[in-house]
């Protein structure tokens, strides 16, 4: 679960991270008052749950009180990503000598905890971590094991401290250890980590991913107004469409709709569209035993979505049978229509009484088959999801 940018700062503060002097503002008039009083350049950071803020123009600078309020009132009647902004961290401007990176993570393939430091912030750290390997400073450990200040003195030479900068930077490392660890977190980062002209060390920003599953840990979060949430924030449309009609959905940036049996087949489908070259739109969960009209509203999301070019469907009848499956494709053809290119296969429990609905259906009302590619178990699922990538590339 994602924190926003203000409520991780609370927290970095709580752990005596120095913060960016801000404050949080739902009305353009309040981010023009806080300019007034701090008497600087500030900078306005829409608050939504996503990454790459900056560049979907959710960052705005401003040099007097009336600008401020007149890029919060442009903020406010957007949406970055998406998503409506709601509220408004206004921080005063920094003067930057140098951006750094400073952050801790789960290494999910070696089951350590991992400490990150680059000499490069304000940057995606993925890239540079696959582009520039060497730029970046690790320390792995067990998830037991301590932060030493000694690690936070190695992580702060490497990123350049000096003198008595050196036990600053360390402490900041250790800090941001301690806070990873007590709130059960994902992600801490620091992203930049701006050394100001003025010589002090501040996080400019800052990102937070807590463990949903371990909130009933952490009450205080509750007192904060910090609720179990949607990882991204505000749902899409769709997603609050799916949550009405009881489908576990989740929209992607994809363009491939995905239109599995249930999630272990969905993540595999999801797989195999990445490796031929695609990226799904979406991921999806029939559940155990769907009926035909859950099937049949499964589809009404994928076709109604303007960023799908081409649906991908995979059924293996295990508890769910196949000729339900087609049942509810049959539905949704007879009562919405397919707009969109699909390509779809089905094995398993009633897969041949399935290819019989799709044959009858297919005599008595050929037209609303026009779109679809119907395939059973002599076609390998690599196929289907190769076909899928190709139809997505041709619309």
């Amino acid at each position: 679960m994602r924190l926003y940018e203000y409520e991780a700062k609370k927290l970095f503060s709580q752990f005596r991270i120095p913060i960016s002097k801000g404050e949080v503002v739902e009305r353009k008039e309040q981010a023009k008052a806080f300019a007034e009083r701090v008497g600087k350049p500030v900078v306005l950071k829409a608050q939504i749950l996503s990454g790459g803020r900056g560049r979907a123009g959710g960052v705005k600078f401003a040099s007097s009180a009336e600008e401020a309020e007149q890029k919060a009132e442009m903020l406010f009647a957007t949406k970055i990503k998406g998503f409506p902004v709601k509220k408004i961290l206004v921080d005063e401007q920094l003067e930057i000598e140098k951006e750094l990176y400073l952050g801790i993570t789960l290494d999910r393939i070696n089951y350590k905890l991992v400490t990150l430091a680059c000499c490069e912030g304000g940057v995606e750290i993925e890239e540079v971590a696959r582009k520039n390997p060497e730029r970046i400073k690790k320390i792995s450990l067990d998830v037991d094991q301590r932060f030493y200040p000694f690690w936070g003195i190695s992580l702060a030479r490497w990123l350049g401290a000096k003198g008595e900068n050196i036990k600053i930077v360390g402490n900041i490392a250790v800090s941001l250890f301690k806070l990873f660890k007590q709130y059960d977190a994902k992600l801490v980062e620091i992203n930049p980590l701006i050394l100001t002209r003025g010589g002090k060390y501040i996080a400019a920003d800052a990102r937070m991913s807590i463990d949903d599953d371990a909130l009933f840990r952490h009450p205080e979060l509750s007192q904060m107004g910090i609720q179990k949430r949607h990882e991204e924030g505000e749902m899409t449309e769709r997603e609050k469409l799916a949550k009405e009609w009881g489908i576990p959905y989740l929209d992607l940036d994809g363009d491939i709709g995905m239109f599995p049996g249930g999630a272990g087949f969905g993540i595999m489908g999801n797989d195999f569209v990445h490796y031929f070259g695609g990226k799904p739109a979406n991921f999806m969960d029939s559940g155990g035993g769907p009926t035909p009209e859950r099937l049949a509203k499964m589809l009404i999301l994928l076709d109604e979505n303007p960023r799908v070019k081409a649906i991908f469907g995979a059924r293996f009848g295990g508890i769910s049978r196949c000729d339900d499956f087609a049942k509810g494709v049959v539905m949704f053809l007879k009562e919405h229509g397919l707009s969109k290119p699909m390509v779809l296969r089905m094995t398993g429990n009633m897969w041949e009484e399935g290819v019989k609905i799709f044959e009858k259906e297919k005599k008595e009302n050929p037209e609303i088959f026009k779109n679809i590619e119907i395939h059973g178990i002599e076609t390998p699922i690599e196929q289907i999801a190769k076909r899928a990538v190709e139809l997505a590339k041709k619309s």
